[in-house]
């Protein structure tokens, strides 16, 4: 490249065209770059104070090289200003004010100005390219693409993709897969980004969208819409699950997937280097879907928490190893493909919750409403577990319990509407103890109780409220992935839930638009309007002048 500032027009020419075609970009651009190499070290030559511009013919390869002055009446700058005696000789009828152009004579570029040129057209070029490859690949997220592995660096994998390289990283890698310089690799595109050393393709060979998009190519049904993957989970080289349903009843969707004696499923398996491939009939009814999806495991009993997201799972006792899978990696992936935690318990352990549960329900009706136990344990068997539920249910509907009556359904309400306001009192004190203000307690949907979490929070004013996102104050705490539920104590601690941090009143429920209530009316004091100053000086000024 050196040369091309010194050779000929038809060597200039050639040039451009041999780059243009070895980088795939715009000879344009190639000639945009030559000339600004020549208009720097031109300058470099003339003087940097010059404005200086070149033009190369792309057809002819002719190249001019020339000054832009203007014509003023006094002379102040020698380098871009030119009077008009001066301007008259280079541009007859030339007039103040005007832009001329003033011809210089090729220059003989020596050889650091030559190197100057030459970084100046690479830099053009290598941005050029990298261009090309962002606009090449930006669209392309979401495919399978096939690549050379390049080279692999501190566990990350270089992939020759052709035109562009991009880079499995080793969280994308399939566990215990040796990548070899030299190999042909298939992967999954999972973003394009433009970063200031180029274009970044990262690629994956763990993602689940990496095996959905391995079953499309393989199964034709799934490419043309027929079946469709509704839901898929993967421990990369070790086990996965997908979901399946299919839009023509004629066709199982399971069958299609595996194919004949397991060809079609088999060649997905190979690419994942040995990973095995549960197939599960997707169903929109919840509890058939997790069913399903804890194959092969038989499940007894499934109980939905819509409103915590989780799913408790009951198995016999024989099934219960089974449910969980080496290491929890059946309950696991289970959970990752529904979408909601799972719990597993054996039958006995169900057993004994359900007694517990009802036993302290039992205790809590005895105690706040002042009933026997044979009264008490009745309404638990009736479905009911809160005092608010005795409290505002229909009469008529407590009424009808059988042995009760109008007399004594009245008498009930009464008693948890009183142990109702019993519990309010005691944690209006408890929230009074921890120095929450009283103005908190006028939000709209703040109960004495979330008031209480709130000061155990640390948040005791109106200030320390607005401070807080919605998302701070209400978001669900998120269990993790599942929870095994185990005979043995080693086990129950290795299955501990941990729980990320969620909204400080997550526990209560509120909607998002409930939080955005209590947020902005805890802001609402910041846009009072400050009283005016004006009066209350002049009734000082007069009290003065009264003086």
């Amino acid at each position: 490249m050196a040369s091309a500032i010194s050779a000929n027009r038809a060597e200039l020419l050639a040039i451009a065209n041999s780059v243009a075609s070895e980088k795939m970009i715009d000879k344009a651009i190639v000639i945009e770059a030559m000339e600004e190499a020549i208009q720097k070290s031109a300058r470099n030559r003339y003087g940097a104070e010059n404005d200086i511009r070149a033009k190369l013919d792309p057809r002819t390869g002719d190249l001019r090289l020339w000054r832009v002055v203007e014509v003023v009446e006094h002379v102040e700058d020698y380098f871009k200003q030119v009077d008009l005696k001066q301007a008259e000789k280079l541009q007859p009828g030339a007039k103040i004010g005007d832009f001329i152009v003033d011809p210089l004579p090729p220059v003989d570029l020596g050889r650091i100005d030559a190197q100057s040129a030459k970084q100046v057209i690479f830099q053009k070029v290598r941005d050029a390219e990298r261009d090309r490859q962002y606009e090449e690949f930006k669209d392309r997220a979401g495919e399978i693409i096939t690549g050379v592995i390049k080279s692999v660096e501190f566990g990350h994998v270089i992939v020759n993709l052709g035109r562009a390289e991009g880079v499995i990283r080793r969280d994308q890698q399939i566990p215990r897969e040796v990548p070899r310089v030299g190999e042909r690799v298939r992967a999954w595109i999972m973003k394009v980004e433009r970063q200031n050393r180029g274009p970044q393709i990262f690629l994956s060979r763990a993602h689940p969208e990496f095996m959905k998009k391995l079953f499309a190519q393989e199964v034709p049904e799934i490419y043309d819409g027929i079946i469709e993957i509704k839901a898929a989970a993967r421990d990369p080289g070790s086990r996965a699950k997908i979901g399946v349903i299919s839009r023509d009843g004629s066709i199982d969707p399971v069958g299609a997937c595996v194919g004949m004696k397991g060809s079609r499923v088999q060649a997905v398996v190979q690419e994942l280097q040995g990973e095995k491939i549960d197939i599960i009939p997707w169903s929109e009814d919840t509890a058939t879907f997790v069913v399903n999806a804890l194959q092969p495991a038989t499940v007894s009993r499934v109980v939905i928490d819509e409103e915590e997201s989780r799913i408790e799972v009951v198995v016999p006792d024989d099934q219960l190893s089974l449910a969980i899978g080496r290491r929890g990696q059946n309950v696991r992936l289970a959970s990752s493909l529904t979408g909601s935690a799972i719990d597993i318990m054996t039958e006995a352990e169900a057993s004994e919750k359900r007694q517990k549960e009802f036993a302290e329900r039992s205790k809590m009706f005895e105690e706040e409403l002042d009933v026997d136990e044979t009264l008490s344990q009745l309404l638990v068997a009736e479905g009911f577990s809160e005092l608010e539920e005795v409290a505002y249910i229909d009469i008529a509907e407590l009424a009808a319990i059988e042995g009760f009556d109008e007399e004594l359904a009245e008498e009930l309400q009464s008693r948890a509407t009183e142990a109702l306001e019993r519990r309010e009192e005691a944690q209006r004190e408890e929230r009074r103890g921890l120095g929450v203000e009283d103005a908190l307690a006028d939000l709209p949907h703040l109960t004495e109780a979330m008031l209480v979490t709130l000061g155990k929070a640390g948040i005791k004013t109106l200030d320390d409220l607005a401070d807080l996102a919605t998302d701070e104050l209400i978001a669900k705490k998120r269990g993790g992935e599942q929870r095994r539920r185990n005979p043995t104590a080693e086990r129950r601690e290795r299955s501990e839930r941990v729980e990320d941090k969620g909204g400080v009143l997550g526990e209560y429920g509120l909607s998002e638009e409930q939080g955005n209530e209590i947020i902005m009316a805890a802001r609402a004091h910041w846009f009072d309007e400050e009283p005016a100053a004006e009066p209350a000086t002049e009734e000082a000024a007069d009290a003065g002048s009264s003086q």
